[in-house]
C-alpha cells in the first residue's frame, strides 16, 4: 500500500514539456487532416436496410435474447439459484398480483394472469437477468383511476325488488372493467413497441432519480388512499381529475362512523402480523438460505381463519370471491375503447419502463452486462401487449420482487419463467382455495410492502445538503402527483423538470478567467487565491452553452464583468465621428466659396490655416483590454442567434480596438460557425484556438516587443 502511494505521488511530481508553434483551428485541421466526408441520410438509410448472413443472424441475436444466452445456459452454476429464486418470487407473485389487481379495480384472478403471461414473455425479449417483471403497485393505480373513470359503478347501478333498493351489478361491472384494462394495457404496450423501434430508449432520460423516486412516492400516497374503504370496510365514492385524492379522503372521513369493525379488526391484526414477520425475516435473513414467504403465509392463515370463522356472512367481511381455475382465452380488445384512454397508455408506456430500465441498469452494473434500454421497451411492449389479449393489466418492474430474486440467488431470467410455472400451477389447481381470503389482508399487504416508497421521504433532507434543485423537482413532483393524479402529474412533472433545466442554462454562472502561475491552466479568479489576471488580455467562460434563451444576457454579462459599456462607447464615438465628418463639411464649403471668388477675379486671400480639426484617436483607450478571449469550452452547440451573438461581439469590441477570439469550441460548434455564415473573407478560423493558453500567447503576441510566436509550457 505504502510502495503504490509513493507511486503515485511521484507521477504526481513529473513534469513534461512541451515545445510546438501556436495552433488555430485552421492549423489543427490541416494538421489531423479533418475528414469532410459525410455519409448521407440516404446511405445511411440502404445501410441499414442491407442484409447479409452475419447481419441477419445479429439482428435475431438482438431481438431476441434468449437465443443467445440459454444455449449457452450452465446447469451446474445456475440451476440450483435460479429454482430456488423462481419459487420464491412465484410464491411473492400469489399475494401481490391478488392484491394489486385490487388496486387496478378488476377481479383478484386477474392479477395472477398478469403474473403469468407477461413473465414468459419478457423471459424471450427481456435483456436484464435480475428484475422481476409482474403486477406493480403504481401501474396498477394507474390504470385503477382509467377503470374508475370509464366504468364507475354507477353505470351498473340496478333496482332490486326484492330488498326496494339500489345494487351494483358486479358482474357486469367487472366485465366491463376486464375490457378497459385490457384495452389500456394493449395500447401501452404497442406505444412501448414503437418507442423501441424507432430508437427511442433515450427517453428514459428525461426521467431523473429524484422526478421517478418523487412520482412513486406520490402514486404510492394514491395506492394507500385507493385500499382505505378494503381497511374500514366502506364504500366511498370514487372521484376522478384533479384533486380526486383530496375529495376521496373527505369522503372516506365522512363513512368512518359507518365502519365495519370486524374488517377493520382483521385490518389491524394482518399489518402488525405482516410488519413483525418481516422484522423477524429480516433478523434471521442471514442465517436462513431463502426468506419466509410472509405473505404468502399471512394469505394461507387469514383464507383458513376465514373460512373456519365464516368472516363473509358472520361479520360482513368482504372476501375475493369466485377464483375461476383455468386460464382466459385470448380477446382483442375493444378497439374503440383506444381513442378514451390513448393519453393514459402513452403514460403507463413511459412510467413501466422507466421504473423498469432504472433497476435493470442498477443490477446490470452491479454484476457487469450490459441492458440494451431499446431492446427493453420492446420486450415490455410485447408483455404488455400479449398480455392485454390474454385481459392482464399493464405490468413493470417491482422492486420487491427483484430484490427477493436477487438475494435468493437468481442469476438469470430463468427465475422469472419458473417463477411464472409457479402461478400456472396455482392457477389451475390451487386458486379456489383462496376464495375466503379477505380483501383488507390484501390491502394489509399492499400498506406493508409501501414501506420502502414512504422512506423515499428521506430523499428531501438528502438532497437539501447535496442539490437544492433536485430537491425542488422531487418535492413538486410528489405535489403534482398527490393533486393531478398520476397520469397528469407525470406529465406536469417532466414539464418541470425540463423547465429547471432550461433556468439553468439562462441562468449560468459567468466568470473570468485567470492563470495559475508557470502553468497552461485557467481558472476563475474568484474561485481560486493564486491565479492571476493575464495582463491586457481578459478571458471570459460562461457554464453553460450559448442559444437564443441566453444570447443576451451572454453578451450583458461580458460587459458586466469587462466593465465595458460597449454600447455606451460605441454610441460617444459614432456622436464624434459625425461630428468630424460636420466639421469638414464646413471646412470644405468655405474653401470652395473662397476658391469661387478667386475665380471671378478678385484677389487671391491666402486660407485661414491652423482651423481646429477633431480627430478620431487611432491608438485604443489604454483603459481597455488588448484582447478578450471567450472560452467556449462548455458551449456543445450554437443556433443561429449564437452564432450572430459571437460575430456582433467580435465586430463591436473590434471597432473600439479590442480583439475577440474564440477558444475550446468542439468540433459541432466550428461547424455551426462555419454554417453560420460566422467565418467570412476577413474572419478565418486563425481567430479560433484549440486551447485558452494558445489564445493567450496569439493575444500575447501581437504585442510588437513579442516576435516569436513559439511557445514553451
Amino acid at each position: 500500500m505504502f510502495q503504490l502511494v509513493s507511486a503515485v505521488a511521484e507521477r504526481k511530481r513529473m513534469g513534461y514539456n512541451v515545445h510546438r508553434e501556436i495552433l488555430d483551428e485552421g492549423a489543427v485541421d490541416e494538421m489531423a487532416e479533418k475528414s469532410d466526408s459525410k455519409t448521407s441520410l440516404s446511405e445511411r438509410v440502404k445501410k441499414s436496410m442491407r442484409c447479409s448472413g452475419p447481419r441477419a443472424k445479429e439482428c435475431l441475436l438482438t431481438s431476441v435474447p434468449v437465443v443467445s444466452w440459454l444455449p449457452r445456459y450452465s446447469l451446474k452454476e445456475n440451476a440450483l439459484g435460479d429454482l430456488i429464486s423462481g419459487l420464491s418470487v412465484g410464491i411473492m407473485q400469489l399475494p401481490q398480483g391478488m392484491a394489486y389487481a385490487l388496486l387496478a379495480a378488476v377481479p383478484p384472478v386477474f392479477g395472477l394472469y398478469s403474473s403469468f403471461y407477461p413473465v414468459l414473455i419478457y423471459f424471450i425479449f427481456g435483456t436484464s437477468k435480475h428484475i422481476s417483471i409482474g403486477t406493480y403497485a403504481v401501474m396498477s393505480v394507474m390504470i385503477g383511476g382509467v377503470i374508475e373513470r370509464l366504468a364507475p359503478d354507477s353505470d351498473f347501478s340496478e333496482w332490486d325488488n326484492l330488498t326496494n333498493e339500489t345494487i351494483i351489478n358486479i358482474t357486469n361491472r367487472d366485465a366491463e372493467r376486464v375490457k378497459v384494462a385490457a384495452a389500456v394495457t394493449l395500447l401501452s404496450g404497442i406505444f412501448q413497441i414503437l418507442l423501441g423501434l424507432v430508437q427511442f430508449g433515450f427517453v428514459v432520460t428525461y426521467l431523473s432519480e429524484p422526478l421517478v423516486r418523487g412520482y412513486t412516492t406520490g402514486a404510492a400516497i394514491h395506492v394507500i388512499v385507493s385500499q382505505l374503504k378494503y381497511t374500514f370496510g366502506i364504500n366511498p365514492k370514487r372521484y376522478s381529475g384533479p384533486c380526486s385524492l383530496i375529495y376521496t379522503v373527505l369522503e372516506v372521513c365522512s363513512l368512518l362512523p359507518k365502519t365495519n369493525i370486524g374488517t377493520l379488526v382483521v385490518s389491524i391484526v394482518a399489518i402488525v402480523g405482516l410488519i413483525l414477520a418481516k422484522e423477524l425475516n429480516s433478523y434471521l435473513s442471514k442465517k436462513l438460505p431463502i426468506p419466509i414467504p410472509v405473505e404468502l403465509l399471512g394469505v394461507v392463515i387469514a383464507t383458513v381463519v376465514s373460512w373456519q370463522v365464516d368472516l363473509e356472512n358472520k361479520y360482513k367481511v368482504d372476501v375475493v370471491g369466485l377464483i375461476p381455475s383455468g386460464l382466459q382465452p385470448p380477446v382483442l380488445p375493444e378497439v374503440s375503447l383506444f381513442s378514451k384512454v390513448i393519453g393514459d397508455a402513452f403514460a403507463l408506456a413511459v412510467v413501466g419502463y422507466g421504473i423498469a430500465i432504472s433497476l435493470g441498469r442498477i443490477f446490470a452494473l452491479k454484476y457487469g452486462y450490459n441492458v440494451d434500454s431499446n431492446q427493453e421497451l420492446i420486450a415490455l411492449g410485447l408483455s404488455n401487449s400479449v398480455g392485454g389479449i390474454f385481459q392482464c393489466f399493464a405490468v413493470s418492474c417491482s422492486m420487491s420482487r427483484t430484490m427477493v430474486q436477487e438475494s435468493t440467488g437468481g442469476k438469470t431470467q430463468v427465475a422469472g419463467a419458473l417463477s411464472a410455472v409457479v402461478i400456472l400451477f396455482i392457477t389451475l389447481w390451487i386458486g379456489y382455495l383462496f376464495e375466503d381470503l379477505p380483501k383488507a389482508v390484501l390491502a394489509a399487504i399492499i400498506f406493508v410492502n409501501l414501506h420502502g416508497m414512504m422512506k423515499q421521504f428521506m430523499d428531501i433532507p438528502a438532497l437539501w445538503k447535496s442539490n437544492k434543485v433536485d430537491m425542488l423537482v422531487w418535492v413538486v413532483t410528489f405535489i403534482l402527483t398527490v393533486l393531478l393524479n398520476p397520469d397528469l402529474g407525470l406529465a406536469a412533472s417532466i414539464g418541470f423538470s425540463m423547465l429547471t433545466v432550461i433556468f439553468r442554462t439562462q441562468l449560468p454562472k459567468y466568470s473570468l478567467l485567470g492563470q495559475i502561475p508557470d502553468t497552461d491552466i485557467y481558472r476563475p479568479l474568484e474561485d481560486y487565491n493564486q491565479v492571476r489576471p493575464v495582463p491586457g488580455i481578459l478571458i471570459f467562460r460562461s457554464s453553460a452553452t450559448l442559444y437564443f434563451a441566453n444570447a443576451e444576457m451572454y453578451q450583458e454579462s461580458l460587459g458586466k464583468k469587462s466593465g465595458i459599456d460597449i454600447t455606451k462607447i460605441l454610441s460617444a464615438k459614432k456622436k464624434l465621428e459625425a461630428k468630424r465628418k460636420r466639421h469638414e463639411a464646413k471646412i470644405a464649403k468655405k474653401a470652395a466659396k473662397k476658391n469661387a471668388v478667386h475665380m471671378e477675379g478678385e484677389p487671391e486671400m491666402e486660407v485661414q490655416k491652423d482651423i481646429a480639426v477633431i480627430e478620431v484617436d487611432a491608438e485604443p483607450d489604454p483603459s481597455l483590454p488588448r484582447a478578450i478571449v471567450l472560452d467556449l469550452s462548455p458551449v456543445n452547440f450554437l443556433d443561429t442567434v449564437g452564432v450572430k451573438t459571437l460575430r456582433r461581439i467580435r465586430g463591436d469590441y473590434g471597432e473600439i480596438g479590442v480583439e475577440v477570439v474564440l477558444a475550446c469550441c468542439q468540433t459541432g460548434v466550428v461547424d455551426n460557425l462555419q454554417s453560420g455564415g460566422f467565418f467570412n473573407d476577413k474572419v478565418t478560423k486563425s481567430c479560433v484556438f484549440s486551447t485558452v493558453h494558445d489564445a493567450v500567447l496569439y493575444c500575447q503576441s501581437s504585442r510588437p516587443e513579442i516576435a516569436d510566436k513559439e511557445t514553451h509550457f
